[in-house]
């Protein structure tokens, strides 16, 4: 009979949090015993698991020792990974961290499971594997068959970032504005989550800016991606925050050390794991938002050859970001590490 483990999740009642649990549950992910853990305003509540209500406990250092936890998936800010996970990881549990705060750390493995699953042996170095952020995820998924047949120099990336990005009070926000727009009551709506209104605009601005003129958002795609590909391409990246609910949109120009044959090109990105070639564009069929909502594939479309330099490959990449970006990224490296346990 295979091994079944006692999983946390932390921040179960938060956006990501409640899609792992779905995620779980959809991919019969082998658990014994689901442990919903949250802040104490969030303790009490119960969550849903093949059919049962779960209660929500309170997250304490002591959380994980005492619930015999194995595999710990965080998602409830970077704070509370910071803070916690090093006593998750001290009970013994292997952490899968969604946040920000430990993929940089040269001695925390930084994994997507299509592109670098053997990094995962690495998570006994601080008992902590990070998840990448969840643009990054997806542009990786559809790069790296392409970088293993044309050797990748440099991308330039625009984003059209979905508001579920930025937690569920960003999406309450988006609604909300959008019900003042029908009720022709807009001007009087005041942004909370954003810097500016959401809804009928884009917003080219996700995290703060730093010196360089770049947001930490747009940073992490370059560094996270030199990280996971063990390779130092260059990477420019204009993240931009769009008035959908999930889903974010990538627009890519891959330049390659060597000339891209755009059948091969394509061949490869159809036999890639979990990826979705959906490029017809005479038939208006190309990927969008709504297409990959709810689903764990990668959707690649609109791929083309430049105009002018034969080592440059243009595609348009999408994904739902709650799963491919966030929980199904962290499931996916949690069945891979038990398989290796």
């Amino acid at each position: 009979m295979a091994k079944k483990f006692v999983v946390a999740v932390v921040g179960a009642t938060g956006a990501v949090g409640a899609e792992m649990i779905r995620v779980l549950e959809e991919h019969k992910f082998p658990i014994e015993r689901l442990v919903p853990l949250a802040s104490e305003n969030s303790a009490g509540k119960t969550v849903e698991f093949f059919g049962e209500k779960v209660k929500v406990l309170k997250l304490t250092h002591d959380s994980f020792a005492q619930e015999k936890i194995e595999i710990a998936l965080f998602s409830a800010g970077g704070a509370v990974s910071a803070e916690f996970a090093p006593s998750a990881a001290k009970a013994g549990a292997v952490v899968i961290d969604n946040t920000s705060h430990f993929r940089m750390d040269e001695a925390v493995p930084l994994v997507v499971p299509e592109v670098n699953p053997e990094d995962i042996k690495n998570w006994k170095n601080k008992g902590i594997i990070a998840n990448p952020n969840c643009s990054t995820i997806q542009m990786m998924i559809a790069l790296k068959p392409l970088h293993d047949a044309f050797g990748l120099e440099r991308l330039d990336i625009a984003t059209y970032q979905a508001v579920s990005g930025a937690g569920a009070k960003a999406m309450d926000e988006l609604m909300t504005q959008m019900r003042a727009v029908f009720d022709f009551d807009y001007d009087r709506v005041e942004p909370k989550k954003f810097p500016h209104k959401i809804a009928l605009n884009a917003i080219p601005h996700i995290d703060s800016f730093t010196e360089s003129g770049f947001t930490k958002e747009e940073l992490k795609m370059v560094y996270e991606s030199q990280k996971i590909l063990r390779h130092k391409m260059q990477v420019s990246a204009t993240c931009v925050r769009i008035p959908v609910l999930r889903g974010h949109s990538e627009a890519i120009a891959a330049r390659f050390s060597r000339e891209v044959d755009l059948k091969k090109a394509i061949e490869a990105l159809k036999n890639a794991e979990d990826v979705v070639v959906l490029d017809d564009p005479q038939k208006n069929k190309y990927p969008m938002p709504i297409t990959a909502a709810d689903k764990d594939e990668v959707f690649v479309g609109r791929i083309r050859a430049d105009l002018y330099d034969p080592k440059v490959l243009h595609l348009w990449i999408v994904a739902d970001n709650l799963r491919v970006g966030a929980a199904t990224n962290a499931v996916r490296i949690a069945k891979k590490w038990a398989e290796l346990n």
